[in-house]
């Protein structure tokens, strides 16, 4: 009796299994298709990985950025200022080798908001920070030390970041023990200021025609920035 039931309920489940084994392989195919291929990553998913702690929309963007302005960048810092500045949010990557160089606090402007940044300016005096995609220019000895310039390649965003004096220092006010007395870390005058103990190194892993992108959620940033939409070949985009 049991061995008639295990066959009427195996041949009862059999035309069912036959129905939906096609979609089943056509859900299969399609992710196999749609996959890339084994042991290359898109960069966002890259990015993803040495830096699961970013914001995934922030790594997304950051690549289709250096995507559209150039492929084939050596090194990228990404800056999540939807974080707050009491949570390590910069990141800086080695593309060619798939490596992550650094995971650093980062502060913002003090016209940007106290412990969590919320406005971003590209105008002289406003102490904001600034979003969107940088270039790096040269490392320098100002009255902030060991710095690092930076040119805004976003019109009306960040392209008055060099006027601006809108460079990569380091400062006392960015530490642990700083977040400790105070609930957050210090605020600069827009500038994306780091540990003094990583300054150096810092600096020197992005000088010289690398790449800074500064991410927030800013709606009208998202829809209007040319990086992100891409209308153009990356030498054009570069260079404007």
């Amino acid at each position: 009796m049991a061995l008639r039931l295990n066959v009427a309920t195996l041949l009862f489940s059999l035309p069912f299994t036959l129905l939906t084994l096609p979609l089943h392989a056509d859900s299969f195919f399609s992710q196999v298709n749609s996959a890339p291929p084994s042991g290359v990553l898109p960069l966002h998913h890259q990015l993803l990985q040495l830096a699961p702690q970013a914001s995934p929309d922030a790594l997304r963007l950051a690549a289709q950025a250096l995507n559209c302005a150039e492929p084939n960048a050596e090194r990228l810092a990404v800056i999540d200022y939807s974080l707050p500045s009491t949570e390590p949010r910069l990141w800086v990557f080695d593309l060619r080798q798939h490596k992550l160089l650094f995971e650093e606090l980062v502060s913002h402007g003090q016209g940007s908001g106290d412990a969590q940044a919320e406005t971003f300016s590209n105008t002289p005096d406003s102490h904001q920070s600034s979003i969107g995609l940088f270039r790096t220019m040269n490392s320098y000895y100002g009255r902030n030390g060991y710095s690092l310039r930076l040119e805004g390649l976003e019109p009306n965003v960040n392209d008055m970041a060099f006027e601006r004096a809108i460079v990569i220092h380091g400062a006392d006010y960015v530490s642990d023990a700083f977040i400790t007395q105070t609930g957050r870390l210090g605020r600069s005058h827009g500038c994306p200021a780091v540990r003094v103990e990583v300054t150096y190194p810092l600096i020197d892993s992005l000088k010289e025609d690398q790449y800074v992108f500064a991410y927030y959620p800013d709606a009208e940033w998202l829809t209007s920035s040319t990086f992100l939409g891409c209308t153009a070949a990356p030498a054009q985009l570069a260079r404007r």
